[in-house]
């Protein structure tokens, strides 16, 4: 005779979701994933008692257009926030700006579109000084420009007080610690939790 079973909470999948769109400092390479800053917020988010679900969408080495072609496929669940953080290995690359910020400009459009646009969170990034000061100024123009011209929320710039830094970085100083992930997630909360709870 079978156990009767009790039912079941309701999955998690049921709460909103915040899509992390990003490579590798948001997928937390070379480190646990529960260590990458994405998995710090969901704490976050969880401690504040707020109902979403974080879902880490990022893909290291990807560029700009790489993440404008996944988009679609991680709209396809409703988002309730998305967080773009692209560009880096653009600018790793020297790739023309206008080509990122025209990639970055399809990816707010397409997550706009109906049924469900989702909220925008927009990440800085900037270039390694290796491409000469008018490439850094150029790359460091986009986020800036695009979060004003689609009124997103801006996060200047991720690796804010972690670039550079070797203590919070790991031997290949580009990619932050453990710790250096703590720092780049009190970073987006910041311009995160007000669209949350606001």
């Amino acid at each position: 005779m079978g156990r009767s079973t009790p039912p079941a909470a309701p999955p998690a999948a049921a709460a909103p979701a915040i899509v992390f769109l990003g490579d590798s400092l948001t997928a937390g390479y070379g480190l646990d994933p529960d260590q990458a800053y994405p998995a710090i917020i969901q704490r976050k988010i969880d401690e504040a008692g707020l109902r979403y679900r974080v879902v880490n969408a990022g893909v290291s080495g990807e560029t700009s257009a790489g993440a404008r072609r996944r988009l679609e496929w991680l709209l396809a669940q409703p988002v309730a926030v998305l967080v773009v953080e692209t560009g880096g290995n653009d600018g790793l690359r020297g790739q023309d700006p206008a080509a990122t910020e025209g990639n970055i400009q399809a990816i707010i459009d397409r997550a706009r579109r109906p049924p469900s646009p989702a909220k925008i969170v927009l990440v800085g990034m900037e270039a390694l000084p290796n491409y000469g000061a008018d490439y850094g100024h150029r790359f460091r123009d986009i986020y800036p420009r695009l979060a004003s011209r689609n009124g997103v929320a801006l996060v200047p710039f991720l690796l804010e007080g972690v670039g550079g830094v070797p203590a919070l970085n790991q031997a290949d100083g580009i990619h932050p610690t453990a710790e250096g992930q703590r720092h780049l997630a009190e970073t987006v909360w910041k311009t995160l939790q007000p669209l949350l709870t606001g």
